[in-house]
């Protein structure tokens, strides 16, 4: 049962969606990965992502639309250690991270914009589980993602190719 996003476009191809990103790189220790999307759009403050990443996220993605700001990263080693004891999936932000290198030997998917040294500020905004309109396609909370070295593709329903 294959996941790739390329045999999953080729299988269901009226099925999958996939954003014009395509400047995501991957740093998480992950490469290939998959779940049931949990969305957050905040711009330069990851109170939120603080938030999620404290939760219970087994067979969960973390979908962060930052606004694609890369002057403050929106995840780190700390968050993303806790992404991973909690049982996430995998991150995908719209914008920047840092502790690359922390997070390249976590056994979690994160995929980003680039990096950026600067932590965000802290003042409890964004909003959770709320469409995000990413790359020309809307994407909701309790769809599915699918990542891999070539991309992310999202779909209504749980697929495999």
């Amino acid at each position: 049962m294959s996941r790739a996003t390329t045999d999953l476009c080729d299988a269901h191809e009226d099925k999958v969606r996939v954003p014009v990103l395509p400047q995501l790189r991957d740093f998480g220790g992950r490469a290939e990965f998959h779940g049931k999307v949990s969305t957050i759009k905040a711009f330069e403050d990851n109170s939120r992502v603080r938030e999620a990443v404290a939760e219970n996220g087994k067979g969960r993605v973390l979908v962060v639309d930052a606004g694609g700001s890369m002057r403050h990263a929106m995840l780190g080693d700390l968050l993303a250690a806790k992404a991973v004891e909690n049982g996430w999936e995998g991150i995908v932000i719209i914008g920047a991270i840092r502790d690359s290198a922390a997070i390249a030997k976590l056994d979690l998917g994160v995929k980003a914009f680039g990096t950026c040294p600067r932590k965000t500020d802290k003042l409890g905004a964004g909003q959770r589980d709320v469409p995000l309109e990413l790359g020309g396609i809307v994407v909701k909370p309790g769809q599915f993602v699918y990542a891999d070295a070539d991309g992310v593709v999202f779909s209504d329903a749980e697929i495999s190719a």
